[in-house]
């Protein structure tokens, strides 16, 4: 029985550092995940100016984006969106939208065909065209006018972003995305195969503590009794 106790108490040694190990890297991953958790909490929304796509095909929906970034002062300033079309740069534009407070549809082929894709803040300030027609080709221009109010002082700001739709009836191949999508599928892989040679690697680590821990305690089994019980004592030089 006392053999068998000391058998225990050293296989409960033996397997210490690998329960170390995996207690390590667990407090790492929790450690990590908070500091993520907190860094999107910390994370604020910031306004970055974007350029629109420039090309539609037939029969779909296309975004115009519009971005006019204000500071955060600015956020109350009174807002007017004009959307202008014209079919080429030597016509004289038309107006087919208008943002005052709430999306007014002008009269023409795009009345009905026009949505509002705007922010509450007003910083994004775009819009869609449903189904598509080849007619939706041309110049558009979005015109933001903002007038702001300090005390007596009222100074307005007005800024003009022009977009060339082309309307396609089939999408042409972007060599950009098809080489995106290469590069996703080849970090896929990456980190899969990164993945497997971790788990591999700590399988292995904790087989060769636990191998170690069960040698160790065969050797201390194999030891005689009268041995374990009194062990020999220190040699006596005459």
């Amino acid at each position: 029985m006392h053999g068998g106790c000391g058998c225990n108490v050293y296989l409960s040694r033996g397997r210490r550092p690998a329960i170390s190990i995996m207690t390590t890297q667990t407090r790492l991953l929790w450690h990590f995940l908070l500091l993520l958790i907190f860094a999107v909490r910390e994370c604020r929304p910031v306004c970055v100016d974007a350029i629109s796509d420039t090309e539609a095909v037939l029969g779909s929906r296309m975004k115009l984006t519009c971005i006019s970034c204000i500071k955060r002062e600015e956020i109350s300033a009174q807002t007017k969106v004009y959307w202008y079309y014209r079919p080429d740069r030597d016509a004289v534009r038309q107006e087919i939208y208008l943002y005052d407070g709430e999306p007014q549809d002008r009269e023409g082929p795009w009345k009905g065909r026009l949505l509002w894709n705007g922010s509450k803040d007003l910083q994004d300030i775009s819009i869609s065209i449903t189904n598509v027609t080849l007619n939706d080709s041309g110049l558009y221009e979005c015109v933001v006018h903002r007038q702001f109010s300090f005390n007596s002082y009222t100074p307005s700001f007005e800024k003009t972003i022009e977009i060339e739709l082309v309307v396609r009836e089939e999408a042409s191949e972007d060599p950009t995305a098809l080489y995106s999508e290469i590069m996703m599928y080849v970090l896929l892989v990456f980190l899969t195969l990164w993945l497997l040679v971790e788990m591999i690697y700590c399988y292995r680590k904790i087989s060769k503590s636990d191998e170690q821990a069960q040698d160790s305690a065969t050797d201390y089994l194999a030891i005689p009794s009268e041995n374990k019980e009194n062990p020999p004592g220190p040699a006596v030089t005459e």
